[in-house]
């Protein structure tokens, strides 16, 4: 919970469909200040849909979002920016820009979101990239550096207005499992010294459990399961055991 009583996020009864297709149906959940949620569950299971819907890049067919005590379905378009700046979304191919440096990628939220002084803008992208370890590669193009390198930038770059909460769509997709290990232990460094709310979306079951505090298992459109690592892991129900059984595989 945040300092006024109420969780970072709250989600109730939230659904979504695309024609026929039911993505989510009605599912309800919380995230509490400070906690970092992993939703995990098989391809086309409404994950990625989640992220979108909470950031408004998609809208619900009926239900409600709160997000750092906004309703983000019903603010205007001048409060749902206010409510984006707070939150760093981390893409799941880093999202970085072809045409600017590590460190230009870095700063790009600042000289449009924020007041800082170039100076100022410096200091703090310098501090941010020596956070994820790539302050010594901060004149490089995107396309000198390697995925996992990029995701790192990419974190940097959602972590540059201090945001309240994180939202990662596969964070460790496409890496190498030694590489994939260190982001996932980054994540939960920075988590650690910013104190900020997350939801990881991945299909990473064993990187995830590092992490996170809680894990969701998304499935037809439902929450199947939830609680720790442990508790999904041990879980008695057909589904939930044979998902964990081939993620931990």
């Amino acid at each position: 919970m945040n300092s006024n009583g109420h969780p970072a996020i709250a989600v109730e009864d939230l659904r979504k469909a695309f024609g026929d297709q039911r993505v989510l149906n009605g599912i309800t959940f919380q995230v509490a200040r400070g906690e970092t949620v992993a939703v995990i569950g098989r391809s086309g299971g409404g994950k990625s849909v989640l992220l979108k819907l909470l950031i408004r890049l998609q809208l619900p067919d009926s239900g409600s979002i709160h997000v750092a005590d906004q309703e983000v379905t019903k603010v205007d378009d001048r409060q749902l920016n206010e409510v984006r700046k707070k939150i760093g979304f981390l893409f799941q191919q880093a999202a970085l820009y072809d045409s600017l440096t590590v460190e230009e990628n870095v700063a790009f939220p600042l000289s449009r979101h924020s007041n800082m002084a170039t100076q100022e803008q410096e200091k703090k992208v310098r501090e941010l990239l020596g956070e994820v370890g790539m302050d010594q590669d901060r004149a490089k193009w995107p396309s000198q550096i390697s995925g996992g390198m990029q995701k790192r930038v990419g974190l940097a770059r959602a972590l540059a207005l201090d945001p309240e909460i994180l939202l990662f769509d596969e964070p460790t997709a496409g890496l190498d499992p030694i590489t994939a290990e260190e982001i996932g232990k980054l994540i939960a460094d920075l988590k650690q010294k910013h104190q900020m709310s997350a939801i990881v979306v991945t299909h990473d079951v064993h990187g995830a459990s590092a992490y996170s505090d809680r894990m969701l298992l998304l499935h037809n459109g439902n929450i199947k399961a939830e609680g720790s690592f442990e508790d999904l892991k041990s879980s008695k129900d057909e589904f939930v055991s044979r998902f964990f059984g081939y993620g931990l595989r």
